[in-house]
């Protein structure tokens, strides 16, 4: 991972607010432990230091936790153990009060989330604290056009017909900052939501449904997420919601849907992560109803959106 977006999440107030203010409701000072796992620069760890927390391990295999140290030491930060391993590795680590962990991507569970935090507990005291608490996924539908102009501009190249390689190119999602006005105007609907405390399967599968109020043409999906770090902290990527370093998930459809008022529209989603080379695999189908009637129905897979 680049320095450059390291300096990306740093630069980003809403995020480093959010993890103060869930971080400040769990530390006692001078009493409460604390592992940051993928510490990366150490911000977090630093925090709970500036919080009062007696001792932070930072776990994380990458070399930003060199970096992490050399600026600890710099700005005179003690109490702080540096190891630089993958949490998941790690064998008997200390127990802690308080497990905190950004492993969050554009689309959630993209770093491997699941996994990391359904292997934190390890790292739990009895009665623990674990940031972040939970989560949910939101998607809406995208009425702009302005994304499929890029999907559109392998038609025509050189006279030929490319559209094995647009069909390639529809199945992947992509990280775009949509904002409201690219949206239908309907309320988002929750496809998926957990506890990061509770068993976590690796697998996510969920629904989206609306009943439409008018016409529209419908070109893709948008992809949020709002995570409650601790009970009454949240943050967000929604649209709706302050800009963070995070943007949203676009996904695409293979045409786009011609809809009237009362059709109903479904959207699955599926994800798999901790596997395979490129850690995830994410599909979504489309439903169109008009009435009894199925208008049509759509696959995607990002598996299918590369060159094997």
């Amino acid at each position: 991972m680049s320095i450059e977006f390291h300096r990306q999440m740093l630069a980003d107030q809403v995020r480093i607010a959010a993890f103060r203010n869930a971080l400040a409701k769990v530390i006692r000072p001078g009493q409460t432990t604390v592992a940051d796992l993928g510490a990366g620069t150490g911000i977090l760890a630093f925090l709970a230091r500036e919080l009062g927390a007696r001792e932070v391990w930072l776990y994380d295999p990458g070399p930003v936790l060199g970096l992490a140290e050399h600026v600890a030491r710099r700005n005179g930060i003690d109490g702080l153990h540096f190891v630089p391993e993958r949490s998941l590795d790690v064998a008997d680590p200390p127990r802690v009060d308080v497990v905190v962990a950004e492993v969050l991507g554009n689309f959630a569970y993209e770093e491997d989330v699941l996994e990391t935090l359904r292997d934190a507990r390890r790292f739990l005291a009895p009665r623990g604290t674990m940031i972040p608490h939970s989560i949910v996924q939101w998607a809406a539908p995208v009425i702009a056009d302005r994304f499929e102009h890029d999907f559109r501009a392998w038609r025509g190249v050189a006279a030929l017909d490319w559209s094995d390689a647009e069909r390639l190119t529809r199945n992947n999602m992509y990280v775009f900052a949509i904002e409201p006005r690219d949206l239908l105007d309907v309320p988002a609907a929750s496809w998926d939501s957990l506890e990061f405390g509770g068993d976590i399967d690796s697998r996510r599968v969920g629904r989206g449904a609306w009943t439409l109020a008018a016409s529209a043409t419908i070109f893709g999906f948008a992809l949020w997420w709002e995570c409650a770090l601790v009970p009454g902290v949240v943050l967000s990527t929604s649209p709706f919601g302050p800009r963070t370093h995070w943007d949203q998930i676009y996904l695409p459809l293979l045409e786009p849907l011609a809809v009237r008022a009362g059709d109903a529209l479904a959207l699955d989603v599926s994800s798999e992560t901790g596997g395979g080379e490129s850690g995830i695999d994410v599909r979504w189908a489309v439903e169109h109803r008009r009435g009894d009637k199925i208008v049509s129905r759509q696959s995607l897979d990002i598996a299918s959106g590369f060159l094997g």
